[in-house]
């Protein structure tokens, strides 16, 4: 995005995530500027045009719905008047037709986290189960996760409640994102693009 002409701001909790994005920055010549922060608690009041939470960046990846909201609350507030927030959230229609566990086995690559002994809440749309992961120093670390799922009136509703009024949701195929997907059961992930 820097390289077509946008000013863009890097957020993440992660030390060593902005890191390796400052790296690959410098290594391009391209003036980003990082901050290590909180989603929850974004310090900016109306001052971008458009905010990007792509591959669950964040949201829905927090413990409650209260903290999957304060993510929209403060995106919400950091936007300008007529700003755009643009993200992927995972689709809670596609728990219900097929197996998160079988998915998530059939797309695990070398290099990428592994999930195991998923079960699904259907009372409260979240995906209990064991991921395990390599950090960049090459331990193994074994976490036990929730996800939460949506469904796209539950993103429509939440988003209206932050201040936005125009909301698209799309399907999201992992890795290639288009306004030309129509949301199906068969989709792991949703595209929700949202203007105040």
């Amino acid at each position: 995005m820097t390289q077509r002409g946008y000013q863009v701001t890097g957020i993440d909790l992660s030390d060593s995530m902005l890191k390796k994005a400052r790296e690959n920055a410098s290594k391009h010549n391209l003036p980003i500027n990082f901050y290590q922060g909180d989603a929850r608690k974004l310090p900016f009041i109306q001052e971008f045009d458009v905010a990007i939470m792509l591959c669950e960046g964040g949201f829905p990846l927090m413990e409650t719905d209260e903290m999957n909201y304060e993510i929209l609350k403060s995106v919400a507030r950091s936007l300008t008047e007529k700003g755009k927030v643009i993200f992927t959230t995972l689709n809670g229609l596609f728990p219900l037709f097929h197996s998160i566990e079988a998915f998530c086995s059939a797309a695990t690559e070398t290099g990428n986290a592994s999930y195991r002994k998923n079960t699904f809440d259907l009372m409260t749309f979240r995906d209990h189960n064991v991921t395990t992961l390599e950090d960049d120093q090459g331990n193994i670390k074994v976490l036990t996760c929730n996800e939460r799922f949506y469904v796209p009136s539950e993103i429509t509703w939440l988003l209206k409640t932050v201040g936005f009024n125009q909301i698209d949701i799309y399907g999201a195929k992992l890795g290639a994102f288009s306004r030309e997907d129509k949301l199906t059961t068969e989709d792991f992930e949703m595209l929700v693009i949202a203007e105040k």
